[in-house]
């Protein structure tokens, strides 16, 4: 049986710390929740390695640096209420969900879905939900949201996610440009979100969040 509690440790001391993550909630949230319950079974000896984990074409477990990383810059409250886009096997969802009152999480792989349903409830994660849906549609009937986060890449945000966000909410977004990628926080007041930006990152582009691809002749 390997000692997956010591490897959770060496993460957070490996990839978050260092990271400039100090944030008592993040690396509380991180020590508790058991990554390898949130991978597919034949990957779980890689659920603590310092890169993204796959779970199905363009898919993937954001690594551990780049989630702590992306919650440290939109500093949820205990009073928040947030949007999981792309929560896959539910991972992202179990740490938020330490973190603030009550997480939406969308998934529009139904089998992804129905597993991230099952390892949220025997993690005991009873403040989440997951709901079956395009991930650029969002869960606008729970919303609106004081936070957003976005488990994967992004190319073109859809107008619908931003719809969803409060007025003096934030949302962390990877906008990849190619094989590059920037990690951006937008703050929304008066209706527009303006972006900062907070770090370099990659993930695959999720689907529904691609640039249109235009034939040049």
């Amino acid at each position: 049986m390997s000692d997956y509690s010591a490897r959770r440790v060496m993460m957070v001391d490996t990839q978050v710390r260092p990271s400039d993550v100090t944030k008592f909630p993040i690396i509380e949230a991180m020590l508790a929740v058991p990554r390898e319950a949130f991978v597919p079974a034949d990957r779980r000896e890689a659920a603590y390695v310092g890169e993204n984990v796959a779970l199905s074409p363009r898919r993937v477990v954001l690594e551990a640096r780049t989630l702590a990383k992306l919650l440290d810059a939109l500093d949820i409250l205990p009073s928040e209420m947030v949007l999981d886009i792309g929560c896959g096997l539910g991972y992202s969802t179990a740490v938020i969900a330490r973190m603030a009152e009550a997480v939406v999480a969308v998934e529009e792989d139904e089998t992804l879905a129905a597993e991230a349903g099952r390892a949220l409830s025997s993690e005991g994660v009873d403040n989440a939900v997951v709901m079956t849906a395009a991930l650029a549609a969002g869960a606008p009937k729970h919303g609106p949201y004081d936070v957003i986060t976005v488990q994967g890449g992004v190319e073109v945000l859809p107008p619908a996610i931003l719809d969803q966000l409060k007025d003096g909410g934030r949302i962390g977004v990877i906008f990849m440009e190619g094989p590059l990628g920037v990690a951006r926080i937008g703050h929304k007041e008066g209706g527009r979100v303006t972006w900062r930006f907070a770090f370099n990152a990659t993930a695959p582009v999720l689907p529904g969040f691609d640039a249109k691809r235009g034939f040049a002749l």
